[in-house]
């Protein structure tokens, strides 16, 4: 099974309207960096994680899968162009961790 999503799924306006609350209790790390990539993680508010369509969901892990910049974008996730998502903190899966 795909970590991600085959092709992005854009939210309908129900699912947009609901996770629209969220958008402003999302918290952003510091940039940090190696010799190869600047990253930063994102910290979802845990009450926008039932709110998220299931679909965006991996089945055998219960944590979000790899999102199309669309679909984080799509969540509220607000960050300037280049960054991929390209892990969850699966202990945590509220924080999506980021790179460019």
């Amino acid at each position: 099974m795909s970590r991600r999503n085959k092709r992005p799924r854009s939210l309908n306006d129900q699912e947009r309207v609901r996770l629209n609350e969220f958008k402003d209790s999302i918290a952003y790390s510091a940039r940090y960096s190696d010799d190869e990539y600047e990253y930063r993680h994102v910290q979802l508010p845990k009450a926008m994680l039932k709110a998220i369509p299931r679909d965006y969901f991996d089945p055998a892990t219960g944590t979000l899968k790899l999102l199309w910049e669309s679909e984080w974008r799509d969540l509220g996730i607000v960050q300037s162009l280049g960054w991929e998502h390209y892990e969850v903190h699966e202990p945590e899966p509220h924080i999506l961790l980021f790179k460019k």
